[in-house]
This record gives C-alpha cells, structure tokens and sequence, in this order.
C-alpha cells in the first residue's frame, strides 16, 4: 500500500467555554446536513464544501463504501455519547480508556478513527504504536472540562504549592479528561491518571504515597470520591482557582485541606439537580436513580447509587425491572432505554432539557465520511500526534493506574 499523504490543517481549535450555554443543547438529535447545524460556524472550516449539503442517507452510504475499500486497514472507535448516526459506524464503543485500550489492541489496523473529543484521541496515539495513525474527524470536538484545566495554569498552581507545602507529599491526580501535556505532568511528579471507574482506587493509592492530592480537572469527581474515602468535603478538600494568588485560598486552608480540588466540571453533568430526582420519585414511584459521579455532590447522595457510564449501563442492564432515571448524557440513556425496553424496564434522563454533550456531537457524520474518503484517496486529515516526550511521560501516568488498579 502507497503510504497516506498528511494534509496539514491551520484550524485551531477553541478553547471552550466553562458553562456552554443551553442553546448549546441539541435537542433534535436526527441527522440534518451539515450545513443546516446551527452551530456550524464554530465547527471545523476546512472540510469541502461538496459535504455540506448531502442528507443522512447518503452520508450513510458514502461512508459505508468507503470502510468497505478500507477494511481491516480501518478502525472506527465511538464513545457511549456519541451520536446513534455515529455510533452505527463503530467498531467498538465504550468509555475513553476502554477506547484507547481496544485502539491498542487491535495493532492490524493502520488508521483508528476515534469519535470523540480530542483528549480521548490524544490518549489513543499515546497507547498505540508510532506506525498507526490516530484521526479525529472534527478537531474542533474539544472538551470544556479539559479545558478548564490550561496546563499553564497548572504548572503555575504547582509553583504556587511548592511555596507553602512539601510537593514531595502531593500527590497529582489527573481525570482521564485532560490533556496530554498534564498526564504527563502528573507522570513527571509521581501521579497518576484515574477514570470515573477506578477514582477510588487510584485516591487510596495517592494517599499511601503522600499526605495531599491536587486533582484535576473536575472537582465534583475528586469531591465524591474522597467522600467515599471518609475525607469530609466541607473540612478536608478545598476549590483551587486558577489565576488567583494561592488559588484563592489561604495559606492554612491548603495545608489543612487533603484534597485540592480544580475548579472544573463536566457542562452536561453539571446539569443535574436534586428537584430533578424529587420530581423523578414523585412521578414513578419506586423508580432507581443513578447518576455519574461527575455530578455535584448532593445529587450524587440523593441517588441510588453512582458510578462510570460502564457502571450506569450494567446497574440498569442488571438489574430488576422497572423504571431507571439517569443522570448522564442522553445518547447513552436513549440507548440503554431502546436495550433494556424488552425486560420490562425503562430508562429516562434526569435532566428534561435533554441536553447531548455539544462538543461530542460535533462529531457529524459528514466529518466522518471527509476522514474515511480521504483515507481512501490516500490522504491523512485531521491525524493526532502526542510529542514524543509527551507520549513517554503520559505512558508512565497511565501504567501507574494500570498498575494500580
């Protein structure tokens, strides 16, 4: 096979509000031509113009030649909130690292296809091997979260510790929602990454190893997890804001707080409340509630019970029939609802504005059907690359957690 040409991009992809506004939220998740995407003004630019305009049904057939050309040549990853237009191409789909897993896995495939957002295709190339590429079909598919912890602002917050504690007995802790740049942060300075499903496990290994964590980026994980550890939220962990002197916290309250908590969040987890549940068991009565741990901390403790989009999926698949509220991104809630309707259960989301995560749907299938062409007609668009010092650094963050767990 002639090897694929790269075509170089000058697109920059924003950085993305912290609060994406409600009119982020796409309500009508059918397939529409890109052209009529209300948002398509902040989506990625260079895809050709002959793409804008093609319906669902011919994207559908495009992209289903173009993999057949490829064949096993081709990967296609799709993570649990992307679109159904979407996910009906994968391969696999899963969580981020179960992704990047399955990516490291299958070393048959020159070209992985990761729909997602650009911090999953990061850890993808990381676990992979140089002779595969890794593609994201819309680089403008970026993740708030992630953003909200700029490594600048951590390696300042760094700094700022090493002032007033011994940063010999913190403890960085990154989410796998971060760049790569900060896994390897956290890999330099004896951390570790952790996952929504193994947070627990990697905090308790943080604290056989030092006296504090600083986590990152999202605080309501690193909240609820070390509430479940026994370490009291109101006392013991404290917000750091970036930017601000001493992230606006006073020299004893980071000594006394175990965990420094970023002052980050996920927009679509963020949008869970406690009312939604009360209105939930008003409504169907015995109904269980389970929520992703991403939630703010009352919402987690008023539900039946919480845990990674994998946990959601099994609690509602196994258990008994009924009805289920979910508190996570609808995708995956309609479904899991569509799977588990024949065994007399029913799963709705908490959150009736019914709001996708906006920065995965900007995963459109003509961006999907631009990166698979393309691929046909040997040319390599939208390819991510972790720098080698990078990729090594983030290599050792993520085997801790391996190892870890």
């Amino acid at each position: 096979m002639t090897e694929a040409i790269v075509v170089e991009t000058d697109f920059v992809p924003e950085i993305l509000p912290p609060n994406l506004p409600d009119e982020a939220c796409e309500t009508d998740i059918a397939t529409i031509p890109l052209a009529s995407e209300p948002h398509l003004p902040d989506w990625q630019p260079e895809i050709p113009q002959s793409y804008l305009q093609l319906s669902g049904d011919e994207l559908r057939e495009r992209i289903r030649a173009a993999r057949k050309q490829l064949g096993e040549r081709l990967l296609i990853l799709g993570h649990h909130y992307q679109r159904d237009d979407i996910i009906e191409f994968a391969d696999f789909r899963g969580d981020s690292f179960k992704l990047a897993q399955q990516a490291a896995d299958n070393s048959a495939a020159e070209y992985i296809i990761f729909c997602g957002v650009h911090f999953m295709a990061e850890s993808a190339d990381i676990l992979t091997t140089p002779e595969q590429t890794v593609i994201l079909p819309n680089l403008a598919a970026g993740c708030s979260m992630a953003d909200m912890a700029q490594p600048e602002d951590v390696y300042d917050a760094w700094d700022d510790l090493s002032e007033l504690v011994d940063t010999e007995r913190v403890i960085p802790i990154t989410y796998m929602n971060s760049a790569a740049s900060l896994k390897a942060f956290v890999g330099k300075h004896g951390g570790a990454v952790c996952t929504s499903s193994n947070a627990t496990a990697v905090l308790e290994w943080a604290f056989e190893h030092g006296d504090q964590v600083l986590f990152f980026p999202d605080q309501h994980l690193g909240r609820n997890t070390g509430k479940r550890l026994g370490i009291d939220p109101a006392t013991e962990t404290a917000v750091w804001s970036p930017r601000k002197v001493n992230g606006g916290l006073t020299e004893q309250r980071i000594r006394d707080s175990k965990i420094l908590l970023w002052q980050g969040h996920c927009s679509v987890h963020i949008r869970f409340r406690t009312e939604q549940i009360a209105k939930a068991r008003e409504e169907h009565p015995g109904v269980r509630v389970v929520v992703h741990p991403e939630c703010p901390e009352p919402v987690v403790d008023a539900a039946d019970a919480d845990g990674s989009t994998e946990f959601i999926i099994n609690y509602v698949r196994n258990g008994p029939p009924g009805a289920y509220a979910v508190g996570t991104e609808i995708n995956l809630v309609h479904r899991l609802n569509e799977e588990v309707q024949s065994d007399g259960k029913t799963a709705f989301c908490l959150d009736p504005v019914v709001c996708p995560c906006a920065t995965m749907y900007r995963i459109h299938p003509a961006y999907l059907a631009w990166v698979t062409e393309s691929l046909v007609a040997g040319r390599v668009v939208n390819p991510i690359r972790v720098d080698d010092e990078t990729r090594e650094w983030a290599r050792v963050a993520l085997d801790r957690m391996l190892a870890i767990t």
